[in-house]
């Protein structure tokens, strides 16, 4: 299986990420699975999620993070996160 990456995007990725939809959620703990590949620029807000094999990825403000098609995790949205996200 992929692995989930977590990094600090270039300039040209962020201006990129700026015209992709937009997603926000409260503070919060759920389930979810990625049935297609999605990658995301967080704005604001601070997350764990928590992978199947029991290891943690936190991410926050100024993040790329991508997961792939398959992924089962549990999110625990610490403060309320807005992002930027493509789907496939």
């Amino acid at each position: 299986m992929k692995e989930v990456k977590v990094w600090k995007p270039s300039g040209e990725e962020v201006r990129q990420a700026m015209k992709w939809p937009t997603w926000s959620k409260e503070e919060s703990v759920f389930d979810w699975y990625y049935d297609e590949d999605e990658q995301f620029y967080v704005v604001e807000g601070e997350v764990e999620v928590t992978l199947e094999d029991g290891r943690k990825i936190q991410f926050g403000p100024g993040d790329m993070v991508k997961f792939p098609a398959g992924t089962r995790c549990t999110w625990h949205v610490k403060k309320p996160i807005f992002k930027h996200y493509r789907i496939g």
